[in-house]
């Protein structure tokens, strides 16, 4: 990978993440695929080495230096397991990203530090069985009682559901005001109430806690709350730039693995007396693996290059974030394709890859709404 106009820094970033990548979790990645868990061991290492605080500030314990930076680092550690990546990606979006932008002063010194070295996962509890993409159409309720917030509902798809110490939980607090009537609020997830009902079982992602989450009259301190009463959907929404970058990088490490994986095999396997890399069919589609790739790579660091510099950019974060993961599923399939039969099997790493990818396109927003918000884009558009 040629280094497009990357400072020493952001290379030395990326150069670290690919070591520890290639070092500490590729070799694993199929033990905890089988596990459903990603080892404690290998997450505090993460902690150690600033993976987890890459969005928050030194001044916060965090290791942020910019968001191309952040997206390099994704994608490497993508590139040795798609799961660990969007445990990583989950983690520093969802996990530090709210308290880091809307928490209170005190609620930042309680649990900033802690999410950015690891000690701390968190978990981002927002959809809920009947609501996916239509984010406001919540049933979870937060009522306040004697100078505490006592919650009821039922949350879906939490990632890190499991791993998390600190749940951020989004519930209706006024229902006659609507969209305006959403609050979130900061749970730690040894609360009485707080339960894990169930680790789901997936295609992909397996090694990536991914929980449905039942809130029973889950009490909390008034001062738990998490921004202003009434702001929740949109503290909810808030990071959708930074959290589409994160995911565009995943994907995009997923199908550099899965290519990397096809060309090494295409030198060694031989057939009609020369290696498969020889055929035209073969060579053309490993080239347009390579070309599409390095696309999305365009796309993602520019979108990050925009966000870093405080720029609005979520027409192009949804453009990363759709070319990516759409290829990433096309790469991966090409993948198996050149291995034949072989890549059918898991004895070879490329149907995990493949598996790992199609998450890509549905969670931080599907494909079908990235498009909508690149359409309503384009009312502004100048000709």
């Amino acid at each position: 990978m040629h280094d497009l106009e990357l400072t020493e820094e952001q290379v030395m970033i990326r150069d670290m993440a690919r070591d520890f990548a290639r070092g500490e979790i590729a070799p694993h990645a199929q033990v905890w695929e089988k596990a459903g868990w990603i080892d404690d061991v290998l997450v505090a290492k993460m902690g150690e080495l600033g993976l987890l605080g890459m969005v928050v500030p030194e001044e916060w314990g965090g290791t942020y230096v910019d968001y191309v930076a952040y997206a390099l680092a994704v994608e490497e550690i993508s590139a040795g397991d798609g799961a660990t990546g969007a445990f990583m990606s989950i983690h520093n979006s969802v996990g530090c990203g709210p308290v880091l932008n809307f928490g209170s002063e005190q609620q930042k010194k309680t649990w900033l530090a802690d999410l950015a070295s690891g000690q701390t996962i968190g978990c981002f509890c927002l959809t809920e069985p009947q609501a996916g993409s239509e984010a406001h159409n919540l049933r979870t309720r937060a009522e306040l009682r004697d100078g505490q917030w006592v919650i009821n509902g039922s949350k879906q798809f939490v990632s890190n559901g499991k791993r998390a110490k600190l749940a951020i939980v989004f519930a209706v607090t006024d229902p006659e005001l609507g969209k305006k009537g959403i609050s979130a609020f900061l749970v730690p997830t040894d609360t009485a109430g707080f339960i894990v009902d169930r680790t789901e079982h997936k295609m992909g992602i397996r090694a990536s806690d991914t929980c449905a989450v039942t809130l029973n009259n889950c009490s909390i301190p008034e001062a738990n709350l998490l921004g202003e009463r009434g702001k929740g959907l949109a503290i909810a929404l808030s990071n959708l730039e930074g959290g589409r970058i994160g995911i565009a990088a995943q994907a995009l490490g997923i199908a550099r693995a899965a290519f990397e994986a096809a060309l090494a095999y295409s030198k060694d396997r031989v057939q009609f007396d020369k290696p498969i890399i020889e055929h035209q069919s073969i060579a053309n589609l490993l080239a347009d693996m390579h070309m599409q790739i390095n696309a999305a790579r365009l796309l993602i660091l520019h979108a990050a290059r925009l966000r870093t510099a405080g720029k609005p950019c979520l027409s192009e974060a949804s453009q990363a974030k759709l070319f990516a993961s759409e290829m990433a599923e096309k790469v991966c399939s090409s993948a198996i394709q050149i291995h034949g039969g072989y890549g059918y099997l898991e004895d070879y790493p490329v149907e995990k890859y493949y598996r790992d990818a199609r998450i890509t396109q549905i969670y931080e927003g599907s494909s079908e709404i990235q498009r909508m918000v690149i359409a309503r884009d384009l009312k502004n558009y100048q000709l």
